[in-house]
């Protein structure tokens, strides 16, 4: 609830402090005394346009600072504090205030930290509902009735919303498996024709090296052939080296006992054999690995060349053909296999739009009922606040499916009928503010405890009626601030009455200076008060007797 509200330099207004508390808060004065001003002031906070003519005359800047106090912060108003990097405790008041110019600039805080105006006017549904002759937010504002309905019925939407966004998921993946097949069939016939060039080529993985290794043996063995040949005819034969030492060795090996010298001849010729039989080993090792076929070269510089050039082709490296003709493989299998995979998916949002359905239309069913049951208590309230002749309507209109959402398929508006045989048409639509006043009013009563912001403040509600029809608004003004706070701008005083809190708006004039203030009174003044609203100018006994009769029946 609204606690406190300090106003500095505010058109009249030079310096005020004003203290709130629960119930109903009555605030009255002459015409002029300046409670458009209060408002004016309370409207800053709550993200109104900063008007330069409210500054005070001869002063650079004003400023309004109101502090609101929870029991429990609202959930909705905690996260989007928190979106804005404003913290705030439990039990820790929040804040608000702003600063104008007399240039007409503004700046705007919460507790201390600079937000955007647009920050202020998100928040102050949570802050204060403000009926009055200009309304345009809470009650009369139609994005909030379907909410307050639902509350009034008592249903809780949270299977709706899950019901919702399975059927959203169900559908995005149906949506996104759809257009996959399509992009995949589109391309079918060309990965057919890729997967044939490949299949046909077979790429194995390391290929390339080895095709490449092969190739340049083969082109070195071309050029050595000549020394190989030469080579192979000196190693080869009856006189080749390696026969003379194993011919050599075979006599050496008669004599070699003969003499220590000769013994060691012959372990060295044994050495020299085994080492010229290793040297004629890797001769015939290198002559076959470079062994010149010409047929065989041009096959691998023509094999080498196919798979570089696909590879180009399809933009990868030679050893990603493997893998690349595996994917194509399996994107083909799963365009044969989708349909089976399509069917399921719709098959599954299928079942889960039909439990949105079942959850929206059972809602629907449950928002009518409520519906006639609030028309009714809003219709027992119109004749005791002087709308005997209007008609009130709650209405519960199905909308196409492109517009569903988690909230259901319905859009709810609150319309009235101000004469017998008008059309109905929004609350917004009518034309006098104190009519208006009272058909919130009694909405708010027959709404009770579904929902609002922290204050409520009804401005001139009374306008235009007195009497039995003042009571019953000052009536059900106290029955409703039983359990929260209420602020009523009045001029009767059989609301006035009904304040647990009264506060008297006077303005007094010093030269040329004229200055608002407000007052708030004791007993004493309360009964003064309300004998002058009675009897006008001069207070007589009689107002006062009978502003005592008001206060004691309230």
């Amino acid at each position: 609830m609204l606690t406190r509200l300090s106003i500095r330099n505010i058109v009249l207004i030079e310096a005020l402090d004003l203290t709130f508390g629960r119930g109903l808060g009555v605030l009255t004065g002459e015409t002029g005394a300046g409670k458009s001003i209060l408002l004016d002031a309370l409207g800053l906070v709550l993200g109104n346009r900063a008007d330069s003519g409210l500054v005070r005359g001869g002063e650079d800047k004003a400023s309004v600072t109101a502090s609101f106090e929870f029991a429990a912060l609202p959930l909705a108003l905690a996260e989007r504090l928190d979106d804005a990097d404003i913290e705030i405790e439990d039990g820790e008041p929040l804040i608000v205030r702003r600063q104008l110019r007399a240039d007409g600039k503004s700046k705007a805080f919460v507790n201390d930290q600079p937000v955007s105006v647009g920050l202020l006017r998100e928040i102050a549904g949570f802050l204060v509902e403000l009926h009055g002759q200009h309304d345009d937010r809470g009650l009369v504002n139609p994005r909030g009735h379907r909410a307050l309905l639902d509350r009034f019925a008592g249903v809780d939407g949270a299977k709706l919303a899950a019901a919702w966004t399975g059927w959203r998921h169900a559908e995005d993946a149906l949506a996104e498996a759809r257009l996959a097949v399509e992009t995949a069939k589109a391309d079918q016939d060309l990965l057919l024709a890729h997967l044939a060039e490949l299949t046909a080529l077979e790429p194995q993985a390391g290929e390339e090296a080895r095709l490449a290794e092969t190739r340049a043996d083969m082109q070195k063995g071309e050029k050595l052939s000549g020394d190989l040949e030469e080579l192979r005819h000196l190693w080869e034969g009856s006189d080749s080296p390696l026969a003379s030492l194993r011919v050599a060795a075979r006599r050496l090996d008669r004599i070699a006992p003969e003499h220590p010298l000769l013994a060691e001849a012959l372990a060295a010729l044994d050495r020299a054999v085994i080492e010229a039989g290793e040297a004629e080993d890797k001769l015939e090792a290198a002559a076959e690995a470079l062994v010149h076929d010409p047929a065989a070269l041009e096959a691998a510089e023509t094999r080498l060349f196919e798979l570089r050039a696909l590879a180009r082709k399809h933009r990868c490296e030679v050893d990603e053909l493997p893998e690349l003709m595996r994917d194509m493989r399996s994107r083909l299998e799963s365009i044969e296999g989708s349909e089976a995979q399509l069917d399921a998916l719709e098959a599954a949002a299928k079942d889960a739009g039909a439990r949105y359905r079942k959850e929206a239309e059972a809602l629907h069913d449950a928002r009518l009922a409520a519906a006639a049951r609030l028309d009714k208590a809003v219709a027992g309230e119109l004749a005791p606040l002087k709308l005997d002749a209007a008609r009130f309507r709650t209405a519960v209109t199905q909308l196409p499916e492109e517009r569903w959402g988690a909230q259901g398929m319905d859009a709810v508006e609150f319309l009235i009928a101000t004469n017998p045989g008008a059309d109905f048409a929004p609350l917004a639509k009518i034309a006098s503010g104190g009519e208006l006043s009272r058909f919130i009013l009694a909405l708010k009563v027959a709404l009770a405890e579904q929902g609002g912001a922290a204050t409520v403040i009804f401005d001139e509600i009374d306008r235009g009626v007195g009497g039995a029809v003042a009571s019953a608004i000052g009536e059900r003004l106290a029955r409703l601030s039983a359990d929260g706070q209420l602020l009523a701008v009045t001029h009767s005083p059989q609301v006035a009455a009904r304040g647990r809190t009264h506060y008297m708006i006077a303005k007094s004039s010093q030269g040329t200076v004229t200055k608002t203030g407000v007052v708030l009174l004791d007993e004493a003044g309360r009964q003064e008060e309300i004998a002058r609203m009675l009897s006008g100018a001069e207070v007589t006994p009689e107002a006062r007797a009978q502003a005592d009769r008001l206060l004691e029946g309230a």
